[in-house]
Order: structure tokens, then sequence, then C-alpha cells
């Protein structure tokens, strides 16, 4: 028998524990089913616009995007908590507007909670959503959903007014209710200085070692994707380039005609 699945709740208590939140990005189920065991949280995010279908930003990706890879990955877990992002212009316009996407999310998909990007003009949609019920991850720091060009994605905390900023984002999306925060590109020490503020458990990307938890894109991590790659990605293994070897001998195989050999096709039983 599995464990259950981990809730919101002990998600959030892991600030008492300070044993660090193991937390991935999937997308599959597949993918869902081998990251279960090792981690705490899998997100469904809204890079899936740009992992898997190729998009140049996330500001594309659909609501309903969100649900059928949502219950993908419910499919494929057991045991982690499982949170999907509220994708660009689907949550902005007022709490109602953000309230409604959550929940349709939630029933579709049966999903632990949702995600939403931005600090303190959100407070009053994330206490509308908890409100109601659902638990929320809130995303501080760099906010991919609002770049629109590549010269958007900086490192945010390097000015005393950003900082003082982020603090104000980070204490008001936690008395909003939100059970966890992202904190996306910050400066270490101001991701630090954050952690230490909450209490609520934060969850770095591009922060500090010192936030309780940890998460990237798993397509990162494993070296599925071409092109820049973030200097806070560290990449476990190289799968593009064992898929581009295994893709290469089949070709030679099947241009050679080795492949299918006897072993792997039909033959009558009169044969």
């Amino acid at each position: 028998m599995s464990e259950p699945r981990k809730t919101w709740q002990e998600i959030k208590s892991v600030k008492s524990t300070q044993t660090p939140l193991v937390c991935l990005t999937a997308y599959t189920a597949p993918i869902a089913k081998i990251l279960d065991k090792h981690c705490d949280l899998l997100l469904v995010g809204d890079t899936l616009g740009m992992v898997m279908y190729g998009m140049d930003s996330t500001r594309e990706v659909s609501v309903e995007m969100m649900i059928e890879h949502g219950k993908a990955v419910m499919r494929g877990s057991q045991q982690a908590c499982v949170i999907i992002d509220l994708p660009f212009g689907s949550y902005e316009r007022s709490p109602e507007q953000a309230l409604q996407t959550a929940r349709r999310i939630i029933d579709e998909t049966g999903a632990s909670g949702v995600k939403l990007e931005g600090g303190a003009p959100l407070a009053p949609s994330i206490k509308a959503i908890v409100d109601d019920g659902i638990p929320v991850v809130a995303h501080i720091g760099l906010l991919p959903q609002s770049v629109q060009t590549p010269e958007g994605f900086r490192v945010q905390g390097r000015q005393e007014s950003d900082i003082a900023r982020l603090m104000d984002d980070a204490r008001t999306v936690e008395d909003a209710g939100a059970f966890a925060v992202v904190i996306e590109a910050t400066v270490e020490s101001v991701a630090s200085q954050i952690t230490k503020a909450l209490h609520v458990p934060t969850i770095g990307i591009g922060a500090s070692v010192e936030c309780d938890g940890q998460i990237l894109v798993i397509d990162d991590m494993l070296g599925l994707l071409q092109g820049h790659t973030p200097k806070f990605v560290r990449q476990y293994a190289n799968l593009a380039e064992v898929v581009d070897k295994a893709a290469a001998s089949y070709a030679a195989d099947v241009r050679g005609r080795a492949f299918p050999s006897a072993e792997y096709v039909y033959r009558s039983k009169a044969s």
C-alpha cells in the first residue's frame, strides 16, 4: 500500500521541521509517476507552454491546458502534493475571476491547490480563494507571466526599493492565507531574509539554499531543453544526448533494414 498523498498542511509544517521540501514540475502521468516517490510537491507549472508546446512564453497557456495536464499528473502520482498554476489572464482582473478559475481547476482535477504569480496587489484574490477552501501557493520575485521580452528576466532584490517591496509582498501574501511562497530569481541574501521573516515555508528557484524548499523545471534539470539555461539550473542528467543517440541508432537500423528483425515481428502459426 502506498502512503497517503501529502497534504498542504504537511507542506506548511515543514517550516518547523527544517527538512527542506523537494519540489519539481511535472506535466505528464509517466513523469509524475517517476517523480512521485522523490518529491514532496509536484507543480503543474504554466512552463508547460514552453516545455511541452514550444511557445515563446507562458502567456499563451490556457486554463484548459492546465486542467488536462493537471489531470495527467494526478493520475500518475499518489503521494506528492499536487499544485497547479493559474495561467496568465485567468485571475488578474478581480478576486471573483481568480476564485472562479481556481475552483474550476480544483473541481476538474482534484489537485491539492493552486499557485498564482504576484505579491501584495493579489492579496485580495489569494484571500478569496483561501476563504473558499482552496489552498494557495504564492509566487514572488521574478514573475515570468509579467515578462514580455527576454530583457525582462532580471534578478530581483538588487535595489533597496526592491528589497522593501519583496518583503512587503511576502508578508502580505502570507497574511492573505498562502500556505507557501515561491521566490524566483531573487538575490540570495534577500531570499534568506524573507525566509526567516515568514511563518510559512518558502520554495526557492534561483533564490537561496536557506529557503525551506527548492524547485526546478524538470526538463531543465534533465537537460532536455536546448538553448539558454538559467544560471540557477543544475543539470542532473543530459537526456537530450541520450534521446539523440537512441534516435540515431533507430534511424540507422531502419534504413539498413536491421529493424524490425525476426524477434520483433509476428508470424503465422503455420510457420
